[in-house]
C-alpha cells in the first residue's frame, strides 16, 4: 500500500498533471486560434472591446446576477466554487506535494480556514447535488455528467478531511488518502475533455461569442453544403 502511495503522489501525479496542462493548452490554442481566422474571415471587424470586457467581469464576479435568478442556487455555487479552488490550491499539504513534484510552492491557507472551508465545500457541493435533484426545473435540464462532477470533485475534499481530522487505524488512513490522491488525479485527467475545461475557457468566451455573430460571407453556403441542404428552398 506505502509503495501504491508513493507512485500515486509521485510520478502518477505529475503524469496526470502533465495530461491536464497539455489538454488545457490545446484546447485554448485551438479556441484562440478558431478566434483568429474568424476574425480574419468577418465582413466587419469591429468589436465592442468595451462590453467584452464587462460581460467578462460579470462572468468573474457576478455580483449583479446573484439575485435574478436563482439566487439560493447561484449563492451555493459561488460558495462552493471558493473552496473547490483555494483548498486545492492553498492548503499546506498540497503545496508541499506540489513542491516536491514540480519545485514551486506559495503561501498556504491557515488550518482552521482550510478546514472550515473543506467543510462548507462538502456541504454546498451536496446542497447542490440534492437542488438537481428534487428541485423539477434543475433536474429536468440535468445530464449525467451534471450529477457526476460534482460527486468526483467531493471525493477528496471528504477523505482528505476524514485523513487530517479523524482518528483512524493507520490502514483505513492508507486506504481514504490514496483514494483522495487517486480521485485528484482523475479529475486532472479529466478536465481538458469535460466542461469543466471552461475554467480556462471563460476569458475567451464573450469574444468567441461575438465573434460567432459576424460570420463571413461564406458560411451560410458552407453549412448548406455541410448540412446537405444547398439549393433547398428556406
Amino acid at each position: 500500500m506505502e509503495e501504491f502511495l508513493n507512485f500515486s503522489r509521485g510520478p502518477l501525479f505529475r503524469l496526470c498533471f502533465a495530461v491536464m496542462i497539455l489538454g488545457l493548452a490545446r484546447i485554448l490554442i485551438l479556441d484562440i486560434w478558431a478566434a483568429v481566422m474568424a476574425y480574419r474571415k468577418a465582413g466587419d471587424k469591429t468589436l465592442p472591446w468595451g462590453l467584452i470586457i464587462s460581460r467578462s467581469l460579470e462572468w468573474l464576479f457576478p455580483a449583479k446576477r446573484l439575485f435574478h435568478n436563482r439566487p439560493v442556487y447561484s449563492v451555493f455555487s459561488i460558495l462552493f466554487h471558493i473552496g473547490l479552488i483555494l483548498v486545492p490550491i492553498f492548503l499546506f499539504a498540497h503545496v508541499q506535494l506540489w513542491q516536491s513534484a514540480i519545485g514551486l510552492a506559495w503561501p498556504t491557507l491557515p488550518y482552521d480556514v482550510a478546514r472550515w472551508l473543506t467543510i462548507s465545500t462538502i456541504v454546498f457541493g451536496l446542497a447542490l447535488i440534492l437542488g438537481r435533484l428534487l428541485v423539477p426545473s434543475a433536474s429536468f435540464i440535468s445530464r449525467k455528467q451534471d450529477y457526476f462532477w460534482p460527486l468526483i470533485l467531493l471525493i477528496p475534499f471528504v477523505t482528505g478531511f476524514i485523513c487530517a481530522h479523524l482518528s483512524i487505524a493507520p490502514q483505513t488512513y492508507q486506504f481514504f488518502m490514496l483514494v483522495h490522491i487517486l480521485a485528484g488525479n482523475l479529475i486532472f485527467v479529466l478536465l481538458p475533455f469535460t466542461k469543466i475545461a471552461h475554467c480556462v475557457l471563460m476569458p475567451l468566451s464573450q469574444v468567441v461569442g461575438t465573434l460567432a455573430w459576424k460570420f463571413p460571407p461564406e458560411t451560410d453556403e458552407a453549412i448548406a453544403t455541410t448540412l446537405n441542404k444547398k439549393g433547398a428552398p428556406v
